[in-house]
């Protein structure tokens, strides 16, 4: 049977042709799996009982069953470990903000790009997700928070799970554009963030698709030599073609970049390092999210203290630098990309 969950309305319409439906039946189930939290046609009320029985016959509404749930002790950061037909599974978190909620999506099951300071990339890569796998992420965390009844929804995503979303170009697309649906949750493309590690080609693509999404770069080091050390991927391309792919990104999109950039203690948060990113970044449309490294076990890497978090934002700031430092989240439930999924795998 076909799973239709992750089906635009026009190809749900097409899906529909064989059994001669109104064009308007196909907005319905559209409306019904993605805003109502159906998992069957049994669910679909308005229509016949006769239709859902056909249609129950034809296809299915694929979702994932939660695997493992873990809640931070704050209240602030849920951590979902989701598992699809197949048996593979993936992990998003929902964080409660100030502003909003904001949930991180996952668009591979594991990774391959090999980063030095990562969990995700531990068990290598299993596979892309398809367009409804990434949503149905989304979906599941919206359906909880209409259930507890609060009014309160999903106010902004960022792609920033685990895997590499440029290296599974049209199923990120896919999901970008559906998420913008107000049949589905009507996003803002403003209210949506992808981060890359710098996979040029598709950079300069994403900038050509006129959807104005903000964009982060995950940096990481200012240094084409240390960048590779711990970003192998920087081999393939450089960290001069990356920076310049971000920047034609903000002049097509006038979307602001954000550049990552993990701190890890005595590898790039001293002085050199500060003093090169400056200058790589001087007078672009960026800004520097500084995030404290939450340490992985298996990598050996150390969180800076806090008074050389302290220094280096310090420093960005006196030279005319945008930075912020990430806020912790989720640190009591390893909410680290790849970690909970990492613990199933092993366990």
């Amino acid at each position: 049977m076909k799973d239709i969950f992750g089906l635009t309305a026009e190809e749900l319409q097409e899906a529909l042709q064989p059994f001669s439906l109104p064009k308007y039946r196909a907005r319905q189930i559209a409306e019904w799996m993605y805003q109502r939290g159906a998992t069957g046609f049994a669910d679909m009320t308005n229509l016949s009982k006769k239709l859902r029985e056909e249609l129950s016959s034809a296809f299915v509404i694929g979702r994932p069953k939660c695997k493992d749930r873990l809640d931070s002790a704050d209240g602030h950061t849920t951590k979902f470990l989701l598992e699809f037909a197949d048996g593979t599974a993936v992990e998003t978190v929902l964080m409660r903000q100030p502003y909003g909620n904001s949930i991180c999506v996952s668009t591979q099951a594991g990774c391959n790009m090999g980063c030095a300071f990562c969990a995700s990339t531990l068990h290598g890569m299993a596979r892309n997700l398809t367009t409804g796998e990434i949503l149905s992420q989304a979906i599941v965390i919206s359906d909880m928070l209409r259930a507890e009844g609060q009014g309160e929804s999903v106010d902004t995503v960022v792609i920033m799970g685990s895997g590499e979303p440029l290296m599974n170009y049209e199923n990120v697309l896919g999901f970008i554009r559906l998420l913008h649906e107000d049949y589905v949750l009507g996003l803002s493309y403003r209210s949506i963030t992808l981060s890359t590690s710098g996979i040029v080609p598709q950079m300069y693509k994403l900038a050509e698709e006129g959807i104005p999404i903000s964009l982060s770069v995950s940096l990481h080091a200012p240094a084409q030599e240390l960048r590779s050390t711990l970003m192998p991927i920087n081999r393939k391309y450089p960290l001069a073609d990356v920076v310049r792919a971000a920047r034609h990104y903000a002049e097509v999109t006038k979307r602001r970049v954000t550049y990552e950039y993990i701190l890890i203690d005595r590898v790039n948060d001293g002085e050199e390092q500060a003093r090169e990113l400056v200058s790589l970044l001087r007078g672009q449309l960026a800004s520097v999210n500084l995030i404290p490294i939450n340490p992985v076990a298996e990598r050996h890497l150390l969180r800076p203290s806090a008074a050389r978090i302290d220094w280096f934002e310090r420093y960005l700031t006196a030279h005319h630098i945008n930075v912020t430092v990430r806020r912790e989240m989720g640190t009591d439930i390893q909410a680290a990309c790849g970690q909970l999924r990492n613990k199933h795998l092993e366990g």
